[in-house]
C-alpha cells in the first residue's frame, strides 16, 4: 500500500510548496481524522509530508512525531466512540441489519483471538486503519491493552512510513526528472491494474473451490468425480 501510494503521490509532493505550519496541521488533522473512523487519506498525507521533508520543506522528526501522536489520539477517540455507542449503532433495526449483526459477530471472534495484533498491524491496512480502534471499543477490549498496542502501532507506523517516504524522496525526484509525471502515472496505473487483476483471479479461484457445480469445473473432463463418455 505505501509503495503504490509513493508512486501516485511523488509527483504531487514534489510539485507543491506547503507552508510549514499548514503542512503540520494538515498532517495532524488527516491522520487523526482517519484513525477516528473518518475515511480520510491519513497515510497519503504522511507520505507526502515525508517526501516534502526530504526536500527541506518540513522536518522529518516533527512529521513522524505529529503523525504518531495524531494516530494515537485519533484511535483513542475512535475507541471510546465505539465503546459508548458503536454496538448500539450496529444493532439498530433497519437496512443491512443482518449484515451489521454478522459484522459484529465476526468482529467479536477476531478480537477475542487476535485483538492486540489487529490493533497493531491494522495500522498498515487502509480499511483496518479506519475501523480497528472503533471495533476494539465495540468489542469491549480492555483500554490498557488497547493503548499499549495502539501506541506501539502508531509509533511504528509513523516511523516506518515516514522514513520510507523520506528516503524515497530523492529517488522520487530522480524518477520524476527521468520519466516525467506521465511516466510515473503510467507506472501507477499499471500497478493498480495488476493488483485488481490478481484480486479478481483470487475471487474466481475461491468461487470455483466453494462451488463444485461451477460451469468451469463441469466443463473440465479431468475434474474428479465427473465421468467421461466411454469410460
Amino acid at each position: 500500500m505505501a509503495i503504490r501510494s509513493l508512486l501516485r503521490l511523488a509527483p504531487l509532493a514534489l510539485a507543491i510548496h506547503v507552508p510549514k505550519n499548514l503542512g503540520y496541521g494538515a498532517l495532524a488533522a488527516l491522520v487523526g481524522g482517519e484513525t477516528m473512523g473518518i475515511p480520510l487519506p491519513g497515510e497519503s498525507a504522511l507520505i507526502v509530508a515525508g517526501i516534502l521533508a526530504n526536500h527541506g520543506h518540513l522536518k522529518i522528526e516533527l512529521v513522524i512525531a505529529i503523525a504518531a501522536a495524531a494516530a494515537i489520539v485519533g484511535d483513542n477517540v475512535g475507541f471510546w466512540i465505539g465503546r459508548r455507542g458503536g454496538r448500539w449503532l450496529l444493532e439498530l433495526k433497519g437496512p443491512l441489519a443482518h449484515h451489521r449483526a454478522r459484522a459484529l459477530e465476526r468482529g467479536e471472534e477476531i478480537f477475542q483471538r487476535h485483538g492486540g495484533k489487529t490493533v497493531f498491524f491494522g495500522r498498515w491496512f487502509a480499511g483496518l486503519r479506519i475501523a480497528s480502534a472503533w471495533l476494539a471499543g465495540v468489542n469491549r477490549m480492555r483500554w490498557p491493552t488497547f493503548i499499549f498496542y495502539n501506541a506501539a502501532g502508531g509509533i511504528a507506523w509513523a516511523t516506518s512510513v515516514g522514513l520510507l517516504a523520506y528516503y524515497a524522496g530523492h529517488s522520487a525526484d530522480t524518477l520524476l526528472s527521468t520519466l516525467g509525471i506521465a511516466g510515473l502515472a503510467g507506472i501507477a496505473v499499471g500497478i493498480t491494474v495488476l493488483v485488481v487483476w490478481r484480486r479478481r483471479r483470487r475471487r474466481e479461484q475461491a468461487a470455483l473451490k466453494a462451488d463444485p457445480s461451477s460451469p468451469a469445473l463441469e466443463a473440465d473432463p479431468s475434474s474428479p468425480g465427473i465421468d467421461n463418455e466411454g469410460r
